[in-house]
């Protein structure tokens, strides 16, 4: 009978060892979940700060609940967090340390939603008008700064990593069209541009390898604005994975409504796509909040134009501080109301 059961019992023991072997192999249960389901998403970097103020949110009913909860029985299933380096206490311009953006990570985690970080590289808002450099960087050689900017991107990454959050997507820089890290990152001087992002992308890659790492340019209307940009990002060697867009007709000259240039938006999603083998995202969007069906159609339309992108290479839509009410923030493109209850606007992401 031995020479019968042996060979089964060997076998049995070969089984479990390999199912050990993958077990141990196996990311962590932070890994990023890579399947392709349309990212639905909301960036409330302000939350925390509205909290402590005593900011109450309400659903839809009427009764007190937790922003996460209202933002998912919205359809949201993905949150995006600005992180600046040494930020001030001013509830509109400053927080989002790397404690907060950590603390902020794990709640979305909890609430089973995807995460998206946005790197500003400054102590508050870097954007197509200023791309300030953190005081504490000011003074750095080049080769300095490339380092800093490494090590602080890796930080922030490793922090989220050792808290149990790994990001689906890391953004270098916030609306760079112009370069960020004013002057040395300036598009005055492209190689050195590519330089600090590509130093940014060997960060996130070395801290998490899974994650995707995105370059964000405004106007996602414009085509020309993009094809100049990205060929040049092409031309000099800058590595990333999504090309990210904003689409705010409210901040386009003459405020046009958003039907007057959808279209432009579809055309160059698309045109992203095949010019540079990326896919793409609608990283921040808003409209007015005084304006809920209008925005609620804007959203729609923003929504369905991404998904309608080929081979499902349009991943997804986030909401600019959709929570981030006009009576607290003095903000007009949240998609929450004078009652503390979100519009009509936000409905748009259950669709």
């Amino acid at each position: 009978m031995r020479k019968f059961i042996y060979p089964y019992l060997s076998l049995v023991i070969l089984i479990l060892f390999i199912s050990c072997k993958k077990e141990n192999n196996k990311e962590n249960t932070d890994d990023v979940d890579n399947t392709t389901t349309f990212a639905k998403g909301a960036d409330i970097s302000w939350l925390l700060q509205m909290e402590a103020s005593g900011y109450v949110f309400y659903n839809t009913d009427g009764k007190a609940e937790d922003c996460f909860k209202i933002l998912k029985d919205h359809g949201i299933n993905s949150i995006r967090l600005r992180t600046f380096v040494n930020p001030s206490n001013n509830p509109q311009s400053g927080h989002c340390s790397k404690e907060e953006t950590v603390a902020m990570a794990k709640r979305a985690k909890q609430w089973g939603m995807k995460v998206m970080i946005n790197f500003h590289y400054s102590d508050s808002w870097a954007d197509p008008g200023k791309q300030n450099k953190p005081k504490a960087w000011e003074d750095l050689d080049f080769a300095a700064l490339k380092k800093k900017l490494y090590d602080y991107t890796y930080d922030v990454i490793a922090a989220l990593k050792n808290e149990g959050v790994t990001p689906q997507w890391v953004q270098v820089g916030n609306e760079i069209p112009s370069g960020m890290l004013y002057p040395e990152g300036h598009i005055d001087n492209w190689p050195q541009l590519v330089e600090l992002l590509n130093m940014g992308y060997d960060a996130i890659k070395a801290a998490s390898p899974t994650s995707q790492v995105i370059l964000h340019v405004d106007q996602g209307n414009n085509n020309e604005r993009f094809r100049w940009w990205f060929d040049n990002a092409t031309k000099y060697g800058a590595k990333y994975d999504i090309i990210g867009m904003s689409y705010y007709p409210y901040w386009l000259e003459g405020k046009p409504d958003y039907t007057e240039n959808i279209d432009d938006l579809a055309w160059n999603l698309n045109d992203m796509v095949s010019r540079y083998n990326k896919d793409v995202m609608v990283v921040e969007v808003g409209g007015e909040d005084h304006k809920a069906q209008n925005t609620y159609d804007m959203l729609t339309s923003v929504i369905e134009r991404v998904r309608d992108v080929p081979n499902e290479r349009g991943l997804g839509v986030f909401y600019w501080e959709p929570q981030g009410a006009r009576s607290w923030s003095g903000y007009a493109l949240s998609a929450w109301g004078d009652d503390g209850k979100p519009t009509k606007a936000l409905k748009a992401f259950k669709n």
